[in-house]
């Protein structure tokens, strides 16, 4: 039986990508994205508490990652390219460095690792107090006017169509739980995972993002702990994967490129 919480893209027999979503967020996010790379298998799972995976906790970074490897496990066993959006990238890194052998290189999109605890905690309480929207004219204009303000029309359009849904009390809200998110929030105040020095990276910076997600100080952390770190810059606010699709796949692409000419070590 076909597993609703695990979205894959491409052809079954090209060179393997694992992408993971951000928070709040879901794996059919990158269908559109995976379009600019036609000739990869793009593994896109629904995050435990996100979209049709399970809700129940624990609601770890450790719990995440496990259920990341058991995906990639369950579909071949890799390894990957894994292509990470905002939290997505603290679970990649993490993959990265509890299982060095599954993963071949990162693209961190727009990173978001090692946040100060004290916006965390405003973040989280603000989930808890607007997890619902009045209809989806509110949803879609919570969007407009924050990180997707920069998104194609019809990015957002099927977002809404997929990912919103009607609440018990009449009105709508993400395909979420609000207990998962609020306690994946806290797991982003702990230090960030750096990945083994040889994992090649590409770390993406949305320009538009202030402050950024990624400090500058663990920036300079990845760029003095890993032998192949590249640093890119892209215009956009912070939904790299539909603000900038062809020019993030395209990296991904290049990296692909790289790795699979590259020795296993």
């Amino acid at each position: 039986m076909t597993d609703p919480s695990v979205h894959l893209f491409g052809p079954t027999d090209g060179p393997t990508v694992l992408a993971v979503h951000g928070m709040t967020g879901h794996g059919r996010r990158w269908r559109a994205w995976s379009e600019h790379l036609p000739h990869a298998r793009v593994i896109a799972p629904d995050l435990i508490g996100h979209g049709h995976a399970p809700y129940t906790p624990p609601w770890s970074i450790e719990a995440q990652v496990a259920r990341l490897s058991a995906v990639l496990a369950a579909h071949g066993g890799g390894p990957a390219v894994v292509v990470g959006h905002s939290y997505g990238c603290a679970l990649a890194l993490h993959l990265a460095r509890t299982e060095p052998a599954a993963v071949t290189g990162l693209v961190l999109l727009d990173p978001a690792a090692e946040l100060p605890p004290d916006s965390l905690l405003e973040v989280a309480e603000s989930t808890v107090r607007h997890d619902d929207y009045t209809d989806a004219d509110e949803a879609r204009s919570d969007k407009v006017h924050g990180a997707w303000n920069d998104v194609p029309t019809e990015l957002l359009d099927e977002e809404l169509a997929e990912h919103l849904i009607d609440a018990e009390n009449g009105r709508v809200r993400w395909r979420t739980s609000t207990a998962a998110v609020v306690g994946s929030w806290g797991e982003l105040a702990r230090p960030m995972a750096v990945p083994p020095a040889s994992v090649p990276t590409v770390v993406v910076r949305a320009s538009r993002v202030h402050p950024p997600y990624l400090s500058d100080a663990c920036r300079e952390r990845l760029a003095a702990e890993l032998d192949h770190v590249t640093f890119v810059d892209l215009d956009c606010d912070h939904m790299v994967p539909q603000a900038k699709g062809p020019e993030s796949a395209a990296i991904v692409a290049d990296l692909l490129t790289t790795t699979a000419a590259a020795p296993r070590q």
